[in-house]
């Protein structure tokens, strides 16, 4: 089917197959987003299994993120060249064999590969879901819905993570963590054909190949970079990381504007409400990922919780993540401009880091309230924001656009870490005695590791890490106030355009097509 951009007449209203597609879809969405914390309970009983090196650890656990982060955007662009529909059901093939590979891995080399080919099956999943909601559901207020229930999921799936792996291991063996993603991958196999159409652009033009390795080595440094900066500081090597990436990045932005086609068509910021977008999702993930960083830590280190326990306990924030979605979609269907309700969203969340800021070391309730404050801000301004982006760029290249949203997010994540980490380990170094031993400089859990040879030293080390997450979540505030009013600035007149291609004149080269 191809549709015709200056019609007047209204798209068609999704019904009871859409929706059903859609639940469909957010199988392999939470997975792929558990997938991020899916290990924080496995880890012991994996090392005990098959004893990975440290070095072979780290990269059990960051392999995943690193691949998903660097194939993003290329996945993106090649679901609107092959096929999202198609490019879907051949990552859910992928990352369902991924998973029987890791849980039935017997050398710490073979599990590496295994999350190193989940990754690869994320980074397929993640662009082609949005793409094909973006298919589905052609009416303006249909779509805000199904985006904002896509933005709660994909949020409540990274909490969701960790609490099942420590159900999963403590039942049962560590694979089991795995194996859990099999039925939703085989529903997905078995449904997809039958419920989901297909969308590509019919006219892509040429894949650029050389733009492939050009963007993984503009993310991967940076986002290597700016996780290890947290716990390592400031040191010269990820200072270095995340320079050449910089610098690969601008090489493939020269890229994409001076080659024919393009794997990120410039033509994509021409639409009012994208680049704002992209910004303002990065800056939205950046304080998500940020508060995370300490409230896990807060509740296992200072409250002394065990890892289980902290992770129920953190799931409780997550309530009422799917109400917010659902409900800023509702505001804007009923005439409140979008620009003040992402306003209100990072306003809300600024509300968050500021109660986060009250906290002392025992102060369970109020760092929770705080999280859900945070969550329900930030899926709020995600979900509006998704939706604003998908209308306002050409539907034959929204895989392309939500791919470059999705990257913007793993960016904003890491460096809300990095920075709000690097005030936090700053404040507490800052507390922690002179005399106090070496180890106790570093981290909370190099001083609680140390605690019982200097007498009142745990107590100081806790006080330490709050000052520190204080700290951070007052620098949190600020930079969320100021989204605040930087979303109001910008989206204040954009006006989002439902249309199918670039130009009003211009044919449209969707190719759209059912079973």
């Amino acid at each position: 089917m191809t549709t015709n951009p200056t019609s007047t007449t209204p798209p068609a209203r999704a019904g009871r197959r859409e929706w059903t597609a859609l639940g469909v879809l957010m199988l392999p969405l939470l997975l792929v987003s558990m997938d991020v914390s899916v290990l924080y309970f496995a880890i012991p009983s994996i090392s005990a299994d098959l004893e990975p090196s440290g070095t072979q650890q780290l990269w059990i656990f960051d392999i995943y993120g690193f691949v998903l982060a660097g194939l993003l955007m290329t996945m993106g662009s090649l679901g609107d060249r092959v096929g999202h529909r198609r490019l879907l059901l051949v990552g859910a093939a992928a990352f369902g064999t991924a998973s029987l590979m890791a849980a039935y891995a017997n050398s710490a080399e073979m599990l590496i590969a295994a999350r190193a080919v989940l990754g690869i099956g994320g980074a397929t999943l993640m662009p082609a879901t949005m793409a094909l909601l973006r298919t589905m559901f052609g009416d303006p207020a249909q779509r805000a819905k199904a985006i904002g229930m896509w933005s709660g999921v994909m949020t409540a799936g990274i909490a969701l993570g960790s609490v099942m792996s420590g159900v999963l291991v403590e039942h049962f063996w560590w694979g089991s963590v795995f194996l859990v993603n099999l039925p939703a991958m085989a529903l997905l196999l078995a449904l997809g054909p039958v419920l989901l159409p297909e969308s590509r652009n019919s006219a892509p033009g040429r894949f650029d190949w050389l733009s492939v390795p050009l963007s993984m080595a503009a993310v991967l440094p940076v986002v290597y970079g700016l996780k290890e900066i947290p716990s390592e500081g400031w040191n010269v090597l990820y200072v270095v990381s995340i320079t050449v990436g910089l610098l690969f990045a601008t090489l493939f932005a020269h890229r994409q504007r001076t080659t024919a086609a393009p794997m990120i068509s410039p033509a994509l910021f021409r639409g009012r409400g994208f680049a704002p977008s992209v910004v303002l999702n990065l800056v939205c993930m950046f304080g998500v990922m940020g508060s995370s960083y300490f409230t896990t830590q807060y509740l296992q280190s200072v409250l002394g919780m065990g890892a289980l326990e902290a992770a129920l306990w953190a799931l409780l924030p997550s309530v009422p993540i799917g109400a917010a979605g659902p409900l800023a979609a509702q505001l804007v269907q009923k005439g409140v401009n979008r620009a003040y309700v992402v306003t209100a969203g990072f306003a809300t969340s600024a509300a968050g880091f500021a109660l986060l800021s009250l906290a002392g070391t025992d102060s369970l309730w109020l760092v929770l309230t705080s999280c859900a404050v945070l969550a329900v801000g930030g899926v709020t301004v995600m979900s509006q924001i998704m939706d604003l982006a998908m209308g306002s760029v050409p539907v034959e290249r929204v895989g392309s656009a939500s791919s470059l949203l999705e990257t913007g997010a793993e960016f904003g994540g890491a460096l809300g870490m990095a920075l709000l980490g690097s005030i936090g380990t700053a404040v507490y170094r800052h507390e922690i005695p002179a005399s106090a031993p070496d180890g106790a400089h570093e981290t909370l859990g190099g001083a609680l590791a140390v605690a019982d040879q200097v007498p009142g030293l745990a107590t100081v080390a806790r006080e330490a890490f709050t000052s520190g997450m204080q700290g951070a979540a007052i620098a949190g505030a600020v930079v969320l106030a100021g989204a605040a009013v930087l979303a109001a600035v910008t989206l204040r007149r954009v006006e989002v355009r439902e249309r199918a291609c670039e130009t009003p004149d211009a044919p449209s080269n969707l190719s759209t097509s059912g079973v």
